[in-house]
């Protein structure tokens, strides 16, 4: 059973895609600072239904999390996101690798 909150996010999504492929928005557009800021909505994907369809853990998660906003979120941050994406994948690593 899919919960009402799920088929929201996912209608809301289908909606920022839609948006983009008709150009009206270039998928980088947030008003909903909280729920879908910009940073992690760029290109009509948002990092949380790529994590979420993807079936990523916490560690992989955050590293695509990071990935995906590098220089959006903060431009002078770039390479301190990518450090901690690399941090996470370093600690997945890690832990696969102690199997």
């Amino acid at each position: 059973m899919i919960e009402a909150n799920t088929l929201w996010h996912l209608e809301d999504h289908e909606k920022r895609i839609k948006a983009v492929e008709a150009g009206q928005s270039d998928g980088l557009q947030s008003s909903d600072t909280v729920n879908h800021p910009a940073h992690y909505t760029a290109g009509g994907v948002e990092t949380i239904d790529a994590i979420e369809a993807w079936g990523l853990g916490f560690c992989l998660g955050n590293a695509v999390k990071y990935i995906s906003r590098a220089g959006k979120k903060d431009p002078a941050k770039m390479v301190e996101d990518l450090k901690k994406a690399r941090w996470y994948l370093d600690r997945e690593l890690t832990r696969l690798e102690a199997k």
